[in-house]
């Protein structure tokens, strides 16, 4: 399995989180391997279903995902690396998006068809 975090990543963010020694509460069985899982789902923009196995649980990953949230777990680490100059770089979604060939702004037709001309006169 790819990790998209490095170690490096990793050592500043475990701090952050809950379910570590020294805490009170339930202990998270991998807390690296759910925020990998957040960040597979974040990065391929896949709905919480499409989670592969190897990843863990899409359910459990959902559920611990908006104990989180609820419990401004994922505010607290924004605001811890917000600063890193990597968060710096612009991402782009590379989805297509088309529209109707109206919106484009294109000059409208006003000229008549010689056929409208002739039934009209």
């Amino acid at each position: 399995m790819e990790l998209m975090l490095t170690d490096a990543q990793w050592a500043r963010l475990a701090p952050l989180l809950p379910g570590r020694e020294g805490t009170s509460g339930g202990r998270g069985r991998d807390n690296r391997q759910f925020v990998e899982a957040v960040l597979w789902l974040a990065r391929n923009g896949a709905r919480w279903r499409a989670l592969p196995k190897e990843r863990g649980n899409w359910h459990t990953t959902y559920t611990r995902f908006q104990r989180w949230a609820a419990s401004g777990v994922w505010q607290r680490v924004f605001e811890a690396v917000q600063d890193e100059a990597a968060l710096h770089t612009l991402l782009v979604d590379s989805t297509t998006a088309r529209a109707h060939q109206h919106a484009s702004g294109a000059r409208k037709k006003t000229a008549r068809k010689p056929s409208d001309a002739a039934a009209a006169g």
